[in-house]
């Protein structure tokens, strides 16, 4: 057999360090893997087969002074395969990445199918926890809550953490050892046939459900899940400045999880109830005011609403209907804490009726501003 040129075919140096050679053959993993487009199958195994050598200390050593002929032979029948003798489909390949989660990042979707994938929160030993289920409650606030922020409570019926074992699943006084299926880890390896061949997976123990602990008796309230459905008061501070449609997020509120899992979050869905006198847009306010002609004519006061509640406003002379009057920082909080502003639209109403004085009085007015 020929002696093959590894550092050639991973396109490193003699010198290239273990983070360098894992680094190529990751690189050329992907650019070759057979499921890939463009994939090589033949290039696929040769960057494996020198990936199995020099990313092995004692092999490269090998390689490095017998060359390849002396460690093909002292490989022979695949020792070492961390997926058994027979690897894929009895090709003898040897994923040397040194833990589950690189091997997760080459065949990127395949990672979480195949048991390796690298999301989601993780117990001892690298088993995935499980998740508590979300919780979405509807809040209805006014328009002056939202302004300025306000407390509600929330009775909420949901799986909570047992309270009788604080959530270890254990009766009281039992003694809590590591689960002897999985060794206390949570997870354990299981050969399962795939697309690729043969892959050792790493799932969830069924035993201890991820925990690495099994009591000696079961807590009676909640049958050793750590979890009893009850009820559960909940006071949420809804922000200044939240707007009809947003959703507060709170983590870790929502439904626990069993067997030490990680709790769900709750999400409290705002509707912000219409207002009679005012509308919002963004952090300001409008509203209307409607006033006479006289008024319009030679200016005043008058009153309008607000999230403050009402207040007096100066009315200019000569003010024309539709003008708008700025009420500077009487709108909704910004972030930071500065307010928005309130905008007075003005209205001038004609009368469709008047009185004889009113009349005249209108004509002589009419006259003089001819």
């Amino acid at each position: 057999m020929a002696n093959k040129d590894y550092y050639k075919t991973l396109g490193v140096d003699r010198n290239a360090s273990d983070e360098d050679i894992k680094r190529a053959f990751r690189k050329l993993a992907h650019q070759h893997h057979p499921d890939k487009n463009g994939g090589d199958d033949k290039k696929f195994k040769e960057i494996n087969e020198a990936n199995q050598v020099l990313s092995d200390k004692n092999k490269r050593a090998q390689y490095d002074q017998f060359g390849s002929e002396h460690v093909n032979q002292a490989g022979a029948g695949g020792g070492g395969n961390p997926f058994g003798g027979g690897g894929f489909n009895g090709q003898g390949f040897d994923f040397n990445f040194g833990n589950a989660e690189d091997l997760g990042d080459l065949f990127g979707g395949f990672g979480d199918m195949f048991g390796f994938g690298g999301g989601g929160a993780r117990g001892r030993g690298g088993a995935k926890k499980q998740q508590g289920a979300d919780v979405v409650v509807d809040a209805e606030i006014t328009l002056h809550d939202a302004a300025f922020g306000v407390e509600r409570s929330f009775r909420l019926n949901k799986l909570g953490t047992c309270e009788i074992c604080h959530g270890n699943g254990a009766a009281t006084g039992s003694k809590i050892s590591d689960c002897k299926t999985c060794g206390g880890q949570g997870r354990v390896g299981r050969m399962q046939q795939t697309i690729l061949g043969a892959m050792q997976t790493v799932v969830q123990c069924s035993d201890c459900r991820g925990s690495g602990k099994i009591p000696d008796k079961r807590c009676g309230t909640c049958d050793g899940t750590g979890t009893h459905k009850h009820a559960e008061e909940l006071s949420i501070a809804i922000p200044a400045g939240i707007d009809d449609g947003q959703t507060i997020r709170v983590s870790g509120r929502g439904e626990a999880a069993p067997y030490g899992g990680v709790s769900g979050d709750l999400y409290v869905r705002v509707h912000v109830k219409a207002d009679k006198f005012l509308t919002r847009d963004g952090e300001n306010i409008y509203s209307e005011s409607h006033i006479s002609f006289p008024r319009a004519t030679i200016g005043g006061e008058t009153k309008t609403h607000t999230i403050d509640g009402e207040v007096t406003i100066k009315i200019p002379e000569g003010i024309q209907s539709g003008e708008m009057i700025r009420l500077k920082g009487k709108g909704v909080a910004r972030r930071g804490g500065a307010r928005g502003d309130h905008f007075v639209r003005v209205t001038v109403d004609v009368p469709k009726k008047i009185s004889r004085h009113a009349r005249k009085l209108l004509e002589e007015l009419d006259s003089e501003l001819e």
